[in-house]
């Protein structure tokens, strides 16, 4: 509704990579958030450490049974204690099954808790899109926001029912394996003294260079789902004006910039694996050399030598993964900082501590000198003031860009004024709540919207309980009735997702009908006719006027022809009322409305 959407998202979707690239990174604010959530399941967390380390601890005892299994055997006298070697093969397998199942408990509690973290954060995500500011959809892409409601909550959400739990235990596992190496011989642990910081000094790195790829490559998706959105939702206007190829060539360019910034990011998070993988091959090799030394001078058994490779294996691995999976930590970051920041955003201002209920409307509105722009220093409203008594009807007219609908935007509070106050009831709109001042007004604007569902639930949307009989009764008025009843299900007709199955016109007066059945003491159409013939829209006005008797109403319309009858037409240029009056007297004056009027029967 803002002046300026167009180019603002624009803006967004050319720019928004580059936006997020020059952020800093907080990876702090986006573990605090994620902690968040997760302390809401205290109770899961602590079984799922349970289960973490109990399950990773009786899997480190197989290595250290392995060795026991080896020594049994007496290979100088060629002799082998067959009884013992089975205890510990057994003793191996209960172990390992009993970590196994451990392991797979772990994997249903924390997939049970991501589960329920994901459908609270959408929930959350979804409740706070409800109270931000019209302002926020204005400057950011719609496209971009679905992303971040679903790709980045799945992103999370696969992080925290995998990486995480595997980064927990590869801790347990790598503190148990350094434990119990240095059980069996200090000496070795000298060797991988040398590839343990290199192996964490490089993976370190990496992260720091791989974090801020993952947060670009997010935004870049967001651009390319909010230009996709755009682009489908005016897939006519492209085909009308034969713009196919330079829309296609601007999707690739977008789609370009995304897929090199997801080249990017993978590319140097691939080479974490296979380049720690080579440090902790290097260290097995030089612990198996040691080793043999230490065996030949009879300073360490063979079995020891086996548990120990074992666990150097068991240490080295977990080490391995985590690199492995640092991408998939950085990406789960990268959104949850998105996710995060939309959560963070200040919502509309709260109502006044002594703000009171709007009750008993009769719809009398005063505007005393009210200022208003978008942006600071740029005003689009200067010192406007003007009167609409209980029950009557006020068309605003005048060019594009004059400031009509930026009215309507702050007789609705979508935005605030900046000087001046504006009366209901003679009540100033900033002392009463927001929710009963909406409520006030029935609001009809030129962009349409249904949603998926029958026509009679969309018809009674704003009424909870309305019957068939005020809903006929309306769309009768609306002059939408005999339409539905040539549909197969009548009134029950499913309309698909935003009406595509219907027509915008019909669409319009499908919105019509809904606001004359809502209880409201005001009523506001912004071009709520542009999409119906000039003959409909003149006998919806007409049974508008005998339904809305006694309420005030706010007309904005471009055929002034339809607006003759109003009890009072504003004109509106450059954001001030440069004329008021009736049809009859504004015409006899011959100034601005007049010209404005002439010009469209020339």
């Amino acid at each position: 509704m803002a002046k300026g959407i167009g180019n603002s998202k624009q803006f967004s979707v050319e720019n928004a990579g580059r936006k997020e690239s020059h952020k800093p990174q907080d990876t702090g604010r986006a573990v605090r958030g994620l902690w968040h959530y997760l302390c809401r399941y205290r109770l899961q967390l602590f079984l799922a450490m349970v289960l973490t380390v109990t399950g990773n601890l009786l899997a480190l005892v197989g290595p250290k049974l392995s060795g026991k299994a080896i020594d049994a055997i007496s290979l100088g006298k060629g002799k082998v204690d067959f009884p013992v070697v089975f205890q510990y093969a057994g003793l191996m397998i209960v172990f390992y099954i009993v970590s196994s199942v451990f392991s797979y408990l772990l994997s249903v509690v924390m997939l049970n808790i991501s589960r329920r973290m994901a459908k609270q954060m959408r929930d959350d995500v979804f409740h706070k899109l409800l109270t931000l500011p019209v302002g926020y959809f204005d400057t950011h892409l719609s496209g971009d926001i679905i992303s971040r409601v679903s790709y980045d909550i799945d992103v999370i959400n696969t992080s925290l029912s995998t990486d995480v739990v595997q980064i927990c235990a590869s801790v347990i596992t790598v503190v148990g394996s350094f434990v119990m190496m240095v059980s069996i011989e200090p000496k070795l642990i000298l060797v991988m003294l040398v590839t343990i910081p290199l192996s964490i000094f490089y993976t370190k790195y990496m992260a720091g260079k791989t974090r801020p790829l993952y947060r670009i490559r997010s935004a870049k998706l967001g651009a390319m789902n909010g230009f996709v959105e755009e682009m489908v939702s005016g897939q006519k206007t492209i085909g009308a004006y034969a713009r196919e190829e330079v829309i296609v060539e601007r999707f690739d360019k977008i789609n370009t910039e995304a897929v090199d910034a997801y080249y990017t990011a993978d590319y140097y998070s691939c080479l974490v694996g296979p380049t720690v993988n080579f440090i902790n091959n290097l260290s097995l090799a030089m612990v198996t050399a040691f080793g043999a030394l230490l065996y030949l001078f009879g300073e360490l058994s063979l079995g020891n030598i086996s548990s120990f490779v074992l666990y150097s294996r068991k240490f080295s691995g977990p080490i391995n993964e985590a690199a492995n999976i640092v991408s998939e930590l950085q990406s789960a970051l990268a959104a949850a900082e998105r996710v995060f920041r939309l959560l963070e955003e200040e919502g509309e201002p709260a109502d006044a501590p002594e703000a009171t209920e709007l009750a008993c409307v009769q719809g009398d509105v005063e505007m005393k000198g009210i200022s208003f722009g978008y942006e600071p220093g740029k005003t689009i409203i200067k010192n406007l003031s003007l009167k609409a008594p209980r029950g009557s009807l006020i068309a605003i007219v005048g060019p594009t860009g004059a400031g009509k609908t930026t009215l309507i935007n702050l007789l609705m509070r979508f935005y605030d004024v900046e000087r001046g106050e504006i009366f209901v009831d003679g009540k100033e709109s900033r002392s009463v709540t927001r929710k009963s001042l909406r409520k006030a007004y029935a609001m009809v604007l030129q962009d349409t919207w249904v949603f998926g569902g029958t026509i009679f639930e969309n018809i009674a949307y704003g009424k909870e309980g309305a019957t068939m009989e005020e809903v006929v009764a309306v769309a009768k008025a609306a002059k939408i009735h005999s339409y539905i009843m040539r549909l197969p299900e009548g009134y029950q007709t499913i309309l698909t997702e935003d009406g595509v199955n219907i027509s915008k016109g019909q669409k319009q007066l499908l919105t019509i009908a809904r606001a004359m059945l809502l209880d409201a003491h005001m009523l506001i159409l912004d071009e709520a006719t542009s999409n119906v013939d000039t003959r409909t829209e003149i006998q919806i006005q007409k049974a508008m006027r005998r339904l809305m008797a006694g309420k005030t109403c706010f007309v904005i319309a471009h055929r002034l022809s339809t607006i003759q009858h109003a009890d009072r037409i504003l004109v509106v240029n450059q954001g001030d009322i440069v004329e008021q009056g009736s049809h009859t007297e504004l015409m006899e004056k011959k100034g601005f409305y007049y010209q404005m009027y002439a010009s469209q029967f020339e």
